[in-house]
């Protein structure tokens, strides 16, 4: 079901959204690992912020693209990644699209094919080099045994044009593979399979990796973010090979400042109710992000109930400073986070479920000596849903995934990007949201 040609489709809609948004201002203080002080937030003025919504979406499920990632190339171009299917053939191919218009239409791009091991049919991830070279994490999902098979990476040096892939694991429970690339250009690959939690990289633009490397021998990989200086920062966590594995009490950051050769193994601040799969008790939880700024901040971001929490680390995750910095109307879950110059970033989460199903964006400035700056978005909606029962069919708001992704733009504004899956409206495909902000 991949495409193999190139075709232009036409956004089909675009959406103005005039959203609120909420200055608050942190109390100084801090958290030094088992010494919690946690800082709550003064609501300051609000203003008007305006998002723009582009709709890509067609009435062929080979567009729908759940747990999208997206990307930018250094002359602009966007990249984004999906994967899934509704009612046609079972997903072969991974799926990319890129758009040279800045999100206003898209094309299908040609990865390759099942004999160019170009397969991916799960996850996904993309990250991009400095010189413009694109990563693209896939893995195979089989769905008959309900369990991960595959990770591989494609790598193009040509806007999409031409790839390479590699195949880096081919073993039962394999799960949820991460990219990222450091300052000097080489890109790291993790995944999981229930046994621990492994790494490959590359120095010469995928045309060799390295063997597979532990960097944890428990838990699964949550996220993976490159520092500054070519620090490495992989978030792990109890639940592992798609939810088959889950390792009790593993929760922590695993450091590297040597390519991956060696980790330090770092505790984090606050509480995560994680409980095993099937298992009542503890709230949505899968990706828990890291990233990391330009001055070597290292940040995570976590929810509590209906309280959203950020953490920062200038030591490597030695000691942590903590605030909150949002509480919703329901239960707060799958947060995402994203990092540019020096204390500055972007989170996403999602509150709330069925008709009260929403998600949120904030941008998170923090400055030496100065309070933090959160500005908040308004309550936002996407077009993706599932059948609730089988026999009434009736549609409930889904969030298709564990996440919606964020990325700061070379323009200095933010963008998002959630799918959409309206089997009703046989709509399928993604939502580019644009958020405009000062510079």
């Amino acid at each position: 079901m991949g495409w193999r040609s190139c075709s232009r489709i036409t956004i089909l809609s675009s959406t103005v959204f005039a959203a609120t948004i909420c200055a608050v201002h942190l109390s100084p203080g801090g958290f030094l690992f088992a010494q919690s002080s946690n800082n709550e937030a003064n609501t300051g003025t609000t203003a008007a912020l305006a998002a723009t919504r582009f709709d890509f979406a067609t009435s062929s499920d080979s567009t729908f693209a759940k747990e999208p990632m997206i990307v930018e190339h250094p002359s602009g171009t966007l990249f984004v990644s999906g994967y899934g299917w509704e009612d046609g053939p079972e997903q072969k191919v991974a799926k990319l699209w890129k758009s040279v218009d800045h999100g206003k239409t898209w094309t299908s791009v040609n990865v390759g094919t099942e004999a160019d091991e170009a397969v991916g049919n799960s996850d996904v991830d993309l990250a991009m080099a400095t010189d413009g070279t694109l990563y693209f994490g896939t893995m195979i999902y089989d769905n008959t045994a309900n369990e991960g098979r595959q990770v591989s990476v494609g790598v193009s040096q040509d806007l999409g044009n031409s790839w390479h892939w590699t195949t880096l694991s081919k073993k039962r429970f394999d799960d949820r593979p991460w990219v990222t690339v450091t300052p000097d250009g080489a890109a790291h690959v993790i995944w999981n399979d229930g046994g621990g939690v492994y790494l490959s990289s590359t120095s010469d633009h995928g045309a060799h990796w390295s063997s597979p490397a532990t960097v944890n021998n428990a838990g699964g990989s949550s996220r993976m973010a490159s520092g500054p200086n070519g620090e490495l920062a992989v978030r792990i966590v109890p639940t592992s090979a798609s939810g088959r594995g889950y390792d009790e009490g593993v929760n922590l950051v695993a450091i590297s400042t040597d390519g991956g050769a060696t980790w330090q193994k770092r505790s984090l601040p606050g509480h995560r109710d994680w409980a095993p799969p099937g298992v009542d008790g503890g709230s949505p939880r899968w990706v828990e992000p890291v990233a990391w700024d330009t001055s070597g901040g290292l940040y995570v971001l976590w929810t509590e109930l209906n309280r959203v929490w950020l953490a920062r680390s200038r030591d490597q995750g030695v000691h942590w400073d903590t605030w909150k910095i949002a509480e919703t109307d329901a239960l707060a879950y799958y947060p995402y986070l994203t990092a540019r110059r020096s204390g500055e970033l972007a989170a996403t989460w999602y509150s709330g479920v069925a008709s009260e199903l929403h998600w949120e964006a904030c941008v998170i400035r923090l400055s030496d000596g100065a309070v933090p700056q959160v500005t908040r978005s308004s309550l936002l909606t996407t077009d993706s849903w599932h059948m609730s029962d089988a026999i009434i069919k009736a549609p409930v708001r889904d969030t298709a995934g564990e996440y919606l992704a964020a990325l700061f733009l070379r323009d200095g504004n933010l963008v998002a990007v959630s799918a959409i899956k309206n089997a009703p409206a046989k709509r399928f495909g993604f939502s580019l949201w644009k958020f405009n902000l000062p510079h």
